[in-house]
């Protein structure tokens, strides 16, 4: 037995004469797509009823309450960790702190978590919302769309035509499950899919695989590129001034993981000068201040961060995959999804 698993099984047999306490805190400017209502958790109790007798949940709002929550709680889901730096003192007991999403680049270094205890995040959980966009981003760059809206701002008829999508070449940067996916309805269209990912491990749908020493050399080939990477130390503005002008004149980008995998200052200058086009989802910051020269950008469609996130299907299944892992927890076995301090995903 490794010390790792044993201490996995040490914390779990603790909660065989007491229940699990779960804390749950909400954030209002994450919008009620994200909210974990009473209602939300019913429903996700009943699709995992062991988990009623098993877990005490508590909930919280804007962190109100939370310190007090947290001197007694063993897992918080959250999006938000405020004061990080006095996590450990105000919330001893807690061993698994899960994020309500994806990307967590605005809670590293981990260095505050306490001793023994991991994060795991939500990827993996949006589907084909997220499928889906990703397929509307790509068509409205073929269609020249961000060049549409430029001249309907301006009021300016000026027809646009370009050539079918058939043929044309994909170049997706992450090829997670998200990335995977948008590489699934992409061969449906007879796109050619090049993928770029960090083992460079093939994967379904992806016509070639890469690692990302050589996206450099394959930058020159695409007609679209999409972001679907994380923002770390190891991918911010891995996609900038220099990779940008070794695009095609005219290709379109589209990014919808998190914005500091591009350099959007060296993105813009680009846009301005009629070479490349593009659709963005994600900012830094958010909301997106109406001082941001982005809003007057030509050629360039904004979205306001909502590529991914189902109305009625994102938190269900943020709260399927915590109880999953919540039984695995219970169990002294590895979680889903853990977040790695090195690679900041």
């Amino acid at each position: 037995m490794t010390a790792a698993k044993g201490k996995r099984l040490a914390a779990a047999n603790k909660f065989t004469t007491r229940k699990v306490h779960l804390h749950i805190e909400n954030y209002d400017d994450l919008g009620p797509v994200f909210e974990v209502t009473p209602k939300r958790i019913k429903e996700a109790l009943a699709r995992h009823p062991k988990m009623a007798r098993q877990v005490q949940i508590t909930t919280g709002r804007e962190g109100r309450q939370l310190a007090k929550n947290l001197k007694t709680a063993d897992v918080l889901f959250t999006w938000h960790i405020n004061d990080r730096d006095k996590f450990a003192q105000v919330a001893p007991n807690v061993r698994w702190v899960a994020i309500h999403g994806a990307g967590v680049s605005h809670l590293m270094p981990l260095n505050w978590l306490p001793e023994g205890a991991v994060m795991t995040n939500s990827a993996g959980v949006h589907g084909d919302r997220a499928n889906e966009y990703a397929m509307m981003a790509i068509l409205m760059l073929n269609n020249r769309v961000p060049e549409m809206t430029t001249n309907q701002r301006r009021s300016r008829w000026e027809q646009l035509f370009n050539s079918g999508i058939k043929g044309k070449t994909l170049l997706i940067v992450g090829v997670g499950a998200v990335g995977a996916g948008a590489a699934r309805h992409a061969k449906h269209f007879g796109l050619n899919v090049i993928g770029v990912r960090r083992s460079g491990k093939p994967r379904r749908y992806v016509d070639e695989m890469h690692t990302p020493d050589k996206l450099r050399r394959l930058l020159p080939k695409a007609d679209f590129l999409l972001m679907c990477a994380p923002d770390t130390v190891h991918t911010h503005h891995m996609i900038s001034k220099n990779e940008l002008d070794l695009m095609k004149k005219g290709a379109g980008i589209c990014v919808f993981s998190r914005s500091g995998t591009v350099d959007y200052k060296a993105l813009r200058t680009k846009l301005q000068r009629g070479d490349l086009h593009a659709v963005l989802d994600v900012f830094n910051p958010e909301p997106l201040p109406k001082s941001s020269p982005l809003w007057k950008t030509p050629n360039l469609v904004i979205t306001p961060h909502c590529s991914s996130d189902d109305w009625d299907l994102y938190t269900p299944r943020t709260l399927d995959l915590l109880f999953e892992n919540m039984s695995r927890f219970l169990r002294g076995r590895k979680l889903k999804n853990i977040v790695d301090p090195v690679l900041q995903y």
